[in-house]
């Protein structure tokens, strides 16, 4: 089963099945072209898995023959031809990217660890602002004017992923960017996008069951018709301040012994909790033929302080056995925020960094290709036994990036099974060709020869002259340990 399961979400086939749904992608272009649609498309990819901090650091790897054997990429084009390429493509044209990844983390049988509630999946909704400046801008650009007459023109989107309470990783989906003809405020903009985004998503997943949670700003009536229609469940933050009408309903609902109350200590944290829910409340006096459950959670300290307060609108029915459970649920959305745009930013993805505005799309573009890079990287922290086993080996996600970047730099390797498993076992770095990346082998280097155990990737690295044969009983693709003690292969 674990053999079978890497076949499709080990960091190689993933980006075989990304490459071939690039090859898709149809070619604008006319007359001869020297850089093909896909390797833009994968070296943008490749930008993001490494974590460069710009479009020039990138370019000093257009030579490395890493980029060849670990992201299938036959010529890399330079950063302005990168640009023209990308900046006329319609971001919907990198959809099928996503859905290709997502397929394959299905058919490993990877999916179910996220099942929810009655075999449903969370999905975490919310949007978030990038690439802003004063003097570069596009049409798509939405402005925000300013009190002195300045006007900043920025980028937003609204990502969508799946979400669990007991996963530290989520499963991003393709988000959608927010444009100006979206509307000309934040709430309209975002409002817009989302409806945008959901209607794909049930078209690109038909048969997938899905429990939206999202914040305060999609508690309205349409939004909530719009996620019936698309026989999607809901668990939306509620404001008690932009809902007096349907908090009436829950005070008079107490009297009338409607209203369930649970009490209970926690001890690990000292404080004390409290649910509270209520079925079949009007959402509002303006839509009296929707609906809702409400569901509110409440933490006191010993002083009888409240410490946190949340609560919610759902259409799922909610008992004594499933409330803290549907409560875990909606806290859930935070995830969205914290485990997705704040690794983006803060994790060496340079999220906010302006790689490149265009004239068109080429924003949204790199934006897409990050969230796409993030995607296979969760794949593989999820996933990928022997990428855990690197993760483990350091504090933070920065720490991981700058230990490969370094191997990927200074070595030529087959594959990336082959540089992880050199990452897991060190000693297996000094059988690694020391020679630069870009510098094809020499005839001089035929002192550097691999040792008799050495596994057919290892001797990859070296002329063909130089390989010898491998000694049975190690793993073949490290060649550093027997396999039974090689972590993730």
């Amino acid at each position: 089963m674990l053999v079978q399961a890497r076949k499709y979400v080990s960091f190689d086939p993933l980006i075989q099945t990304v490459r071939h749904a690039a090859n898709q992608i149809s070619d604008h272009r006319k007359g001869p072209t020297n850089y093909s649609i896909t390797d833009a498309v994968m070296s943008g990819i490749a930008m993001f898995s490494l974590k460069d901090p710009s479009l020039l650091a990138f370019q000093e790897r257009r030579n490395d023959q890493n980029m060849k054997n670990i992201y299938r990429i036959e010529n890399v084009p330079s950063d302005t031809q990168m640009r023209e390429i990308l900046d006329p493509l319609d971001p919907d044209q990198l959809r099928p990217l996503f859905q290709a990844a997502f397929r394959n983390v299905q058919r490993a049988g990877a999916l179910p660890s996220y099942t929810f509630h009655q075999g449903a999946y969370l999905l975490s909704l919310d949007g978030t602002e990038y690439d802003s400046s004063k003097k570069v801008h596009c049409p798509s650009c939405l402005q925000r004017r300013h009190a002195n007459g300045q006007i900043t023109y920025y980028h937003q989107m609204v990502g969508a992923v799946l979400v669990h309470p007991d996963q530290r990783q989520v499963i991003p989906l393709a988000p959608e960017p927010i444009i100006k003809q979206d509307g000309q405020t934040k709430n309209d903009c975002e409002r817009n996008a989302s409806k945008r985004l959901l209607e794909k998503i049930r078209e690109e997943h038909p048969h997938l069951k899905l429990i939206v949670v999202e914040d305060g700003l999609a508690s309205n009536a349409p939004h909530i018709r719009l996620l019936r229609k698309l026989r999607m469940n809901f668990i939306l933050g509620c404001k008690p301040d932009d809902h007096q009408h349907l908090m009436e309903q829950v005070v008079q609902a107490s009297p009338e012994d409607r209203l369930t109350t649970l009490h209970w200590h926690d001890s690990q944290r000292d404080v004390w909790c409290e649910i509270q829910y209520v079925h079949h409340l009007v959402l509002n006096q303006s839509n009296p033929d929707v609906l809702v459950n409400f569901l509110r959670y409440r933490e006191s300290n010993a002083a009888g302080d409240c410490v946190a307060r949340f609560s919610w609108v759902t259409d799922l029915t909610i008992t004594e056995e499933n409330a803290l459970h549907l409560v875990r649920g909606g806290r859930a959305r935070w995830k969205v925020e914290n485990e997705t745009f704040n690794t983006l930013k803060n994790q060496g993805y340079q999220f906010e960094h302006n790689f490149g505005h265009g004239d068109e799309n080429l924003s949204v573009m790199f934006a897409m290709l990050m969230m796409l890079a993030f995607l296979v990287d969760q794949i593989q922290e999820h996933c990928c036994g022997q990428f855990q086993a690197v993760r483990g080996k350091f504090t933070s996600r920065r720490a991981v990036w700058d230990h490969i970047r370094s191997h990927f730099r200074h070595f030529v390797f087959a594959s990336m099974e082959h540089l992880l498993c050199v990452c897991v076992d060190g000693a297996s770095l000094r059988r690694a060709a020391t020679r630069p990346c870009d510098q094809p082998p020499r005839a001089q280097h035929s002192s550097i020869r691999p040792p008799p155990n050495a596994a057919k990737s290892d001797r990859e690295l070296l002329p063909r002259q130089q390989i010898s044969r491998p000694r049975s009983g190690l793993h073949r693709s490290c060649g550093s340990m027997p396999h039974s003690a090689c972590h993730g292969c």
